[in-house]
């Protein structure tokens, strides 16, 4: 029992993780538990791998409908509308608690710029361009260059907050002697597992490492990110790789 509640056993089910794990059998009182190949956490699907690909599927298959909804409700809106309702409606279900399920693979990247392809070819003279002109007539990011921005964003708030918050000790501060560039580099952790490098600790400390001092010293979260709009110009116009540009066209 937790604060006097007791569990809904139909609603208890085991995720085995990692790729030694015996698989036992548990009980919940007098019943046994079922087992389960992958769970929801805070409205985030992983699998017993920790993999996030069936959460981009979900994530994906939410937003599609409502760009048909958009679609057949709009016939002659102005571009700036009809991404006014993709921005309001359907996007968010692709960027949703996105630091900690960022997509770990091509094909799951794909899967996501496919749907922002899709809300960009809505736009009445667009049906025919290719992905990466679309995004630039309708002043719109990858939605790859959106998480490295809310990526960085997210690290520097946490490291304005201090060691007093929790989980202070998942972060490492390079040594001053050996830094170039800006004063505030990250250490890059070890790892023996692939998947551990999509994880926010992780995937975010090269992009970081790489900011000019002007950006990481800002004085304030709002300046940082004013200067990190600059500095991810200057250091990528788009995330998404050609060859998955052409897949997406």
């Amino acid at each position: 029992m937790i604060n006097g509640m007791k569990f809904n056993k139909s609603k208890c089910q085991i995720l085995h993780l990692g790729r030694g794990n015996a698989g036992h059998n548990y009980k919940l009182g007098e019943e046994w538990l079922e087992s389960s190949s992958a769970e929801q956490g805070l409205g985030v699907l992983a699998d017993s791998r920790l993999s996030t690909s069936q959460q981009c599927a979900l994530a994906a298959k939410r937003a599609n409908p409502i760009l048909g909804c958009i679609k057949h409700s709009v016939t002659s809106w102005p571009k700036e509308r009809t991404i006014l309702m993709y921005s309001v409606l359907a996007r968010p279900h692709l960027e949703y608690c996105v630091q900690f399920w960022a997509p770990p693979f091509k094909k799951d990247v794909k899967v996501l710029e496919g749907i922002q392809g899709r809300a960009a070819k809505l736009v009445k003279g667009l049906e025919g361009k290719c992905y990466e002109e679309c995004l630039r007539t309708l002043g719109l990011s990858s939605l790859e260059k959106r998480r490295l921005k809310g990526d960085l964003m997210a690290l520097s708030s946490f490291l304005r907050r201090g060691s007093g918050e929790g989980g202070a000790d998942l972060i490492s501060l390079g040594s001053s002697d050996r830094m170039h560039g800006n004063g505030s580099k990250l250490c890059q952790g070890r790892f023996t597992l692939a998947l551990r490098k999509h994880f926010f600790t992780e995937r975010v400390v090269k992009h970081w490492n790489r900011l000019p001092r002007e950006v990481v010293d800002g004085p304030s979260l709002s300046v940082f990110k004013r200067h990190l709009d600059n500095a991810l110009n200057n250091m990528l116009q788009l995330l998404v790789s050609p060859e998955l540009v052409r897949q997406l066209d």
